[in-house]
């Protein structure tokens, strides 16, 4: 029994040593960001004509803090990548070990690409939209850092996410779990999954912020489709030539050994 319970023991302390590696790298990419919060406020405070006010005498250091955590895991994601690689690196095959660092830089790729594309794109429009509707009917537009910094760093998040997407439908193809036409044949349901997402995971529960998240998305199903179709495997129809004699022993890995 004891056999069982150290493996197990000596497993749990990685992670936890791992974990605490990340939060404390975390933390300190905290500390440094706090120091430029003002200017990366000022930077996402411009789709906005009017300054920024606080109704609260704690709003303004929260949503600093909000945009410094952003800041500090976007900072933190070589380490977090590296701590995850490292973890899952003695399980893996040599030849699986040589895609493990450049997969990895992918998704940190990925995850930026969605950061700049929401930032320069939807952001201005989202924002734009709705302060020219309030605008249009003579209402002064006042909004509050608070609200605004908690709507910017949401969307950043869930578009730098989003932008996974491709790369998770390739790896899944890749690995023979879901093939390319598989994918194609459920794009119906992955248009309706994608509308509903997009509704309960914006930071309002308008069509328009709605669908300036939904239309993305799908086109990022589409190019999984095509990274699945390139790079996946696909699966071969047809009976498996397997011996029939039930004498024949079976191997670990569910087929039988001539």
């Amino acid at each position: 029994m004891a056999q069982f319970i150290n493996p197990l023991a000596a497993h749990i302390q990685t992670v936890k040593r791992r974990l605490i590696i990340i939060g404390a790298t975390i933390l300190t990419a905290l500390v440094v960001t706090f120091s430029f919060s003002a200017d990366m406020v000022a930077w996402l405070n411009r789709p906005f004509p009017n300054q920024l006010v606080f109704y609260g005498p704690t709003e303004a250091l929260f949503a600093s803090i909000k945009v410094s955590f952003l800041s500090a895991i976007i900072l933190s994601l070589p380490v977090i990548f590296y701590q995850c690689w490292k973890f899952i690196e003695p399980a893996l095959l040599k030849k699986e070990q040589r895609w493990a660092i450049p997969l990895f830089l992918l998704a940190g790729g990925l995850f930026g690409l969605g950061l700049v594309f929401c930032n320069l794109v939807i952001l201005p429009l989202v924002i734009d939209f709705f302060v020219s509707f309030g605008m249009d009917r003579d209402i002064t537009p006042q909004l509050s850092v608070g609200t605004y910094i908690d709507f910017n760093v949401k969307f950043l998040l869930i578009f730098g996410c989003a932008f996974e997407l491709p790369l998770a439908m390739t790896l899944l193809a890749r690995a023979g779990v879901v093939t390319a036409k598989v994918f194609a044949q459920y794009r119906k349901h992955a248009i309706l999954t994608t509308l509903i997402i997009s509704a309960i995971v914006t930071p309002d529960a308008t069509l328009f912020t709605m669908l300036l998240m939904a239309v993305p998305m799908m086109v990022l199903y589409e190019i999984g489709i095509l990274g699945a179709r390139i790079f996946g495997k696909e699966q071969e129809g047809g009976s498996i030539d397997l011996p029939m004699d039930p004498d024949v022993p079976m191997g670990t890995a569910g087929t039988r050994l001539r």
